[in-house]
């Protein structure tokens, strides 16, 4: 608080007869100057004062308790100005970090646009003497063809990363180098190639070319999310989750599944044995339907990439298939009976035509896609309830764990053969989630531990050790559902444990670090992850919301 300070000095005071004696009293006439109004004991004596007279230490402490009046009511001005202006710097810096932020996502797919023609070139400079015996010698007519694949494959990789980056890029508009970049990207998809054969340079007809590029865009009508993605970015800045208020809303209904689908526009939850469905648009939710086909709760949910289809499991026993039809209305495609009990765990391949499943009945089953979803193979290896299941990057491999405290590697040996348990590894507790990060490397969250183990395949004898763990926070874990996720773009692992939801970056080093840990006070907490990893939607016990985060690089 601002403190009054009287900038004269009371041992100064003096009064006008010159007695040069310290002022004791202020007479309260108008009719006095000012220095007329200050007296001394002396001035009191010979003084007949016809008007009012105050002690000056009693007159100094009114001046001061009125002056401590005014601060107050100043300062209380000032302040309410500056929360106002704090708010205004408050936004003004939210607008900063996203322009930061957007920039920073422009650099790196410009960076990962590099590196992609790089590994391309890398790729293209192989060769079978063979093959190039036989276009040099026998085939002499070929090697242009060979050149206009090549050309064609790389104006394919351009065509990808230049949709990436202007979905980006339209947001600077605004900035003068906007057209620059622009012209940039045109002279990259319109642009004279040039490349030499037999010692001697031949152009090839731009005309044409844009009409292959025309054609190529039509063909392939991609989507951001479709485009190539590096296997590691180059820049990994730290980040967190920023829960954004505004889309929170109560569910009072135990919720035990989440999932959102990959163009971040539907979000589905699993209330009891209800699915809600909403319509998620830049984190603001809208409930357009719910879905009351399963007889028991809903345990997991899983949205398809690219069909627009989900699985939903159910303690009911059943698996079922929903679509989307003409009117944006969800409705139940098939329903696949096979398990005797709860429905805990679901993966499916990248072609969409093979879901596992995990139960508590102990089983694990393939369903294989023809005409419609059919059983195909049963795995029996686990002696009690499966709760965590994991497809590899190639689809060949499997990672299962349980309440049996095993850990199960199956194998695909190629193509409609059957899956194998190649492996059966022992550990201290249940197992309660498991991820594979890459092909040879998976982690593994046990019950109640405050840590995540990280498992290696030995290049040697093709077997998974475990070789480091991973420190999280946890708590009481008393339940297996909410899976772990890895996001391969940002190489985050989410790995739900006990209280806390632990959001893991997987450095250039191979080496994880935990870089938030967010605890929600209770453990029946469920929830996922967007595809792109900008969105933490999770339900729990204690808020009873639905709450979602987003991402942010700090």
């Amino acid at each position: 608080m601002l403190k009054p300070k009287m900038i004269e000095n009371q041992k100064d005071f003096r009064c006008s007869k010159g007695h040069n004696l310290p002022v004791t009293t202020i007479a309260l006439d108008p009719k006095l100057s000012r220095e007329q109004r200050l007296l001394c004991t002396e001035c009191l004596d010979d003084a007949d004062l016809d008007t009012k007279v105050v002690g000056l230490k009693k007159i100094i402490l009114l001046i001061e308790e009125n002056q401590v009046n005014k601060m107050e009511t100043v300062e209380n001005i000032i302040m309410n100005q500056i929360k106002l202006i704090e708010s205004l710097h408050g936004i003004v810096d939210q607008m900063k970090s996203f322009v930061i932020q957007q920039l920073n996502q422009l650099i790196t797919i410009l960076m990962d646009w590099i590196q992609n023609l790089k590994q391309q070139g890398s790729q293209d400079s192989q060769y079978s003497f063979y093959e190039e015996l036989e276009i040099m010698f026998i085939k002499q007519n070929k090697t242009d063809d060979y050149l206009q694949i090549i050309i064609k494959e790389i104006q394919q990789t351009n065509l990808c990363w230049t949709s990436k980056f202007n979905h980006k890029l339209e947001k600077f508009q605004q900035f003068e180098q906007y057209n620059k970049c622009k012209e940039l990207l045109s002279c990259l998809l319109q642009g004279t190639w040039n490349f030499n054969q037999s010692e001697q340079k031949q152009q090839i007809d731009i005309q044409q070319k844009n009409k292959e590029i025309e054609f190529l865009h039509s063909k392939l009508n991609i989507k951001e999310s479709e485009t190539i993605q590096s296997t590691h970015p180059i820049y990994l800045k730290p980040f967190n989750y920023q829960i954004i208020q505004q889309t929170s809303f109560s569910q009072f209904d135990l919720c035990l599944a989440i999932a959102i689908d990959n163009d971040c526009s539907t979000l589905v939850a699993g209330c009891r044995e209800k699915i809600k469905v909403y319509e998620f648009k830049q984190g603001i939710i809208d409930e357009i339907q719910t879905l009351n086909e399963h007889k028991d709760r809903i345990c997991t949910l899983n949205f398809m990439k690219k069909s627009k289809q989900f699985i939903s499991g159910s303690c009911d026993n059943t698996i079922r298939i929903w679509k989307q039809n003409q009117n944006n209305l969800w409705s139940s495609l098939q329903v696949l009976n096979g398990h005797s009990n709860t429905i805990t765990c679901l993966v499916f391949n990248l072609n969409e035509d093979l879901i596992i499943s995990g139960s508590h009945d102990s089983n694990i089953k393939f369903w294989m896609k023809k005409n419609e979803w059919l059983l195909q193979q049963t795995i029996t290896d686990h002696s009690n309830y499966v709760y965590g299941l994991s497809l590899n990057q190639e689809q060949n491999r499997i990672v299962s764990c349980g309440y049996d405290k095993f850990i199960l590697i199956i194998e695909n040996q190629g193509q409609n053969t059957e899956w194998k348990v190649i492996q059966k590894i022992n550990i201290d507790n249940c197992g309660w989630r498991v991820c594979f990060i890459d092909n040879n490397l998976f982690t593994l969250s046990q019950r109640d531990q405050e840590y995540i183990s990280v498992f290696e395949i030995n290049t040697i004898n093709k077997q998974f050790t475990k070789t480091r763990d991973i420190t999280i926070k946890c708590g009481s874990d008393t339940n297996c559902l909410f899976p772990q996720q890895y996001i391969n773009s940002k190489c985050i692992l989410l790995s739900k444990n006990g209280e806390y939801v632990n959001l893991i970056r997987k450095k250039q080093n191979g080496e994880f670090l935990t870089e938030q840990s967010i605890h929600f006070g209770s453990n029946s907490l469920y929830g996922g992850m967007s595809e792109d990893g900008q969105y933490l939607i999770t339900w729990d016990s204690k808020s009873y919301q639905i709450q979602i985060r987003k991402y942010q690089e700090l």
